[in-house]
């Protein structure tokens, strides 16, 4: 029997969360912002529970939150090292994916 897993924006806490068989399992923060008059959703931490770990939830959760991100207007900045590892191996994004910029790291300092 396969895991229920879902995905959804909680922009209260500014991250989506994922959940298997509706447990927390991990989530990725962002932060939104206009850079030049472009929508950009910074996405800077991603986080999957040990105990939900090796099940490929970060890919899964990554995808999600590019994608829905880039469904409500914005374009794309991978500060997070996993989403940076991820956009540089998966080009479905490609062209909604925004360099980090040293203003970009400047808003988490």
């Amino acid at each position: 029997m396969s895991d229920e897993i879902t995905v959804s924006d909680n922009p209260d806490e500014s991250r989506y969360d994922i959940f298997v068989d509706g447990t927390h399992a991990g989530f990725s923060a962002y932060r939104d912002t206009d850079v030049a008059d472009a929508p950009q959703r910074i996405l800077h931490h991603t986080e999957i529970d040990d105990e939900f770990g090796g099940r490929g939830l970060a890919s899964t959760l990554t995808r999600k939150a590019i994608s829905s991100a880039v469904a409500d207007g914005r374009r794309v900045v991978p500060v997070c090292p996993y989403v940076k590892s991820w956009v540089e191996k998966h080009d479905d994004f490609a062209d909604d994916i925004d360099p980090v910029t040293s203003g970009h790291l400047a808003l988490f300092s």
